[in-house]
């Protein structure tokens, strides 16, 4: 949807969006231009990367703020809109000031010039958590998202979710593909990956003890499945991001 306003209140129109988009806790903002740079920021942003004030990111790209697995799906997602596209609701992970990560939701949309020119990109995201996913409209999704979180550690098949959800397996399993982007499986997994990030940077229990805590088969499994997510090794990533 585009919007016209008239050339003598669109400054002011914009400061008062980006005064609104300030004042929420839980939503991240953000305009970039078209070379990817920061060139404005909302409290939630700074705040997520360990940051007060905005000159501290103004200038910058994800690839100053952010790991290269991560940097390279938020550039994915930015060139994707500088092409005319739209992201809605789009899955990934988002990286903290304390090095873990986090699944959220994220919208991205082109920021156009007047004569309707891609200039760069705005964007918000929010973490996922159960409570939100309940507040989407969707109950029966949102308790199986409950099932997962708190069972991370255990088997937990499509069967199970969809009694959970109180649904065919088949409609499950559809329904869950159409709301996510991903399986069932796929989202666990992810969930589990993000679970771990967290324990290899906050704890030194052992690879293995974490694969088994996160409900990987073994090491190697664990291994396998975070180099797909992260291009990394768990050893690595924890050599990367823990505390010095």
């Amino acid at each position: 949807m585009s919007v016209h306003l008239p050339a003598e209140i669109q400054s002011a129109s914009v400061a008062a969006l980006c005064g609104l988009l300030d004042a929420l806790p839980d939503v991240q903002a953000w305009i970039k231009d078209a070379r990817r740079r920061y060139l404005w920021v909302n409290r939630a942003f700074l705040l997520n990367y360990g940051m007060h004030q905005h000159d501290e990111v103004l200038g910058r790209t994800d690839d100053d703020l952010s790991p290269p697995h991560l940097a390279s799906q938020f550039r994915q997602g930015d060139e994707a809109v500088l092409a005319g596209h739209s992201v809605q609701g789009r899955l990934e992970l988002v990286g903290r000031f304390d090095h873990t990560a986090v699944w959220c939701f994220t919208t991205k949309r082109p920021v156009l010039n007047r004569r309707g020119r891609a200039i760069g990109t705005a964007g918000i995201t929010r973490i996922l958590d159960a409570a939100q996913i309940d507040q989407r409209g969707d109950i029966r999704l949102g308790m199986v998202i409950a099932l997962m979180t708190r069972r991370l550690g255990e088997s937990v098949g499509n069967a199970e979710m969809a009694r959970a959800a109180g649904m065919s397996a088949r409609a499950f399993e559809r329904a869950f593909q159409r709301e996510y982007g991903l399986s069932p499986q796929q989202y666990l997994r992810r969930l589990r990956i993000q679970h771990a990030c967290r324990v290899l940077v906050d704890t030194r229990e052992s690879i293995a003890a974490i694969a088994q805590r996160c409900g990987f088969a073994d090491q190697s499994h664990l291994t396998r499945a975070f180099r797909l997510v992260t291009g990394m090794t768990p050893g690595a990533y924890r050599e990367e991001y823990s505390p010095a």
